[in-house]
């Protein structure tokens, strides 16, 4: 792993884990009508603690990751790249219900629509991060 990778390795591990659990929240909020549906969310905490741990191992083995095979010696020596924030089926958890209804759905709209704006909110603040820290980066690549 490079030192641009390590430098925006938390911030793209914090977008992966927002973008799906946008996805689950979407879902969530698409189903409110769906009997017996169950609403899902992840705890981002444990997900990015999990991400930055396999970060941390990925990077601290050099043959952990999958070499590419050449066939000539002017190709690149290219390293694998580990996916860094992804979310697996254990990080999903099922929301506690807030009111019980007649069909067994367990989605709260308002729950739901508070939570999808705020990682929302959070994935655009990650956005601009990554952005500023590219800005810092270009503005001292300058002559």
């Amino acid at each position: 792993m490079n030192g641009l990778d390590q430098l925006l390795d938390f911030n793209a591990a914090a977008l992966r884990i927002r973008a799906h659990r946008q996805e689950i929240l979407a879902a969530n909020i698409a189903n409110v009508d769906t009997p017996n549906f169950k609403a899902r969310d992840i705890d981002f905490k444990s997900a990015m603690q999990k991400a930055l741990e396999s970060s941390a191992e990925v990077s601290g083995k050099k043959n952990g990751a999958p070499q590419l095979n050449t066939t000539s010696p002017l190709h690149f020596k290219g390293e694998g790249v580990a996916d860094v924030g992804a979310v697996d089926s254990s990080d999903l958890l099922y929301r506690s219900v807030v009111q019980d209804s007649a069909d067994g759905n367990t989605v709260d709209a308002d729950v739901e629509r508070s939570a999808f704006v705020n990682n929302a909110l959070r994935y655009e603040a990650s956005v601009m991060m990554i952005n500023a820290r590219l800005k810092e980066m270009n503005i001292a690549l300058q002559p």
